[in-house]
């Protein structure tokens, strides 16, 4: 493991799962980390369990906002940078995001928009304002949790996919302009992760199956998976590495995207699903 001892980390998303892993392996590692989230409860639990996990003197706060809001990740990233006397930020995790799975012609304009404020330009956000932070002390690195969908067209889930795939392009341009400010951005792009997010894809044996068909390692990801790979792109070991999309899904987008047709059946009929309006 890199030392990031005193280092200050901000992750959006971190009351649990893939941001939690995250935070986790930061304060591991000796670093204070912000976790930033919705549902302030939640945000509570995680502290406590960064807490359980932290190595030192570890600072560990929460911020409760929404990602979707400017104002709400720019006052997130200023409270993260000023956790310790160094008034620095050092690492900033992109992780909040939203699902999303509708036919597009099915897709209502209202669903596409939220998918794209959450996921896209909550990355946005968190990308101009922990930037403005680190071009002002020096440098740090920032990564994006992207997806599968980003690399693989998933039938049905169009909002979701284009806004994994912005994300990854967003990566690209963020870590061209801001790379003159010794900023490093890159983002992982998971598989199927054993997450609240992915619960239904889990339970339906059909769906999961299918998932598991499209991967030469043929298991479900864990946190960990994910955690490791952020952890690795946020520290000094990478420095040398920006705008870079690292797919951690088991090989699944050396091959196809997976069969959710199901989903959209139950949910939208067969008409719709089969492009028949």
């Amino acid at each position: 493991m890199a030392n990031l001892q005193g280092l200050n980390a901000f992750v959006t998303g971190g009351g649990s799962g893939i941001g939690l892993a995250c935070a986790i392996s930061f304060v591991q590692q000796g670093a204070n980390v912000l976790i930033m989230g919705r549902n302030e409860d939640k945000l509570r639990l995680a502290a406590d369990t960064l807490n359980q996990h932290k190595i030192g003197d570890a600072i560990i706060e929460f911020f409760a906002g929404d990602v979707s809001k400017e104002n709400d990740v720019e006052a997130a990233a200023k409270q993260a940078s000023q956790m310790s006397p160094r008034t620095k930020l050092d690492i900033a995790v992109a992780n909040a995001g939203i699902g999303g799975l509708s036919p597009i012609m099915a897709t209502e304009a209202d669903d596409w928009n939220r998918v794209m404020q959450t996921n896209l330009s909550g990355t946005f956000y968190t990308f101009k304002h922990a930037g403005i932070a680190m071009a002002r002390s020096g440098g740090g690195a920032m990564c994006a949790i992207s997806s599968i969908a980003g690399v693989r067209t998933h039938r049905y889930m169009g909002s979701y996919c284009v806004s994994k795939a912005g994300i990854d392009m967003l990566v690209r341009n963020t870590a061209d302009e801001l790379g003159q400010n010794n900023i490093r951005v890159n983002s992982v792009c998971p598989g199927l992760v054993d997450t609240e997010i992915a619960s239904g894809l889990m339970t339906t044996e059909e769906v999961h199956t299918d998932y598991l068909d499209c991967m030469p390692i043929a298991r479900t990801g864990v946190v960990e998976d994910i955690s490791n790979a952020v952890s690795f792109l946020c520290s000094p070991q990478s420095s040398w590495i920006t705008g870079v999309s690292l797919s951690v899904d088991g090989g699944h987008h050396l091959r196809r995207g997976p069969n959710v047709e199901p989903f959209s059946r139950m949910l939208f009929g067969d008409a719709i699903t089969e492009g028949k309006v």
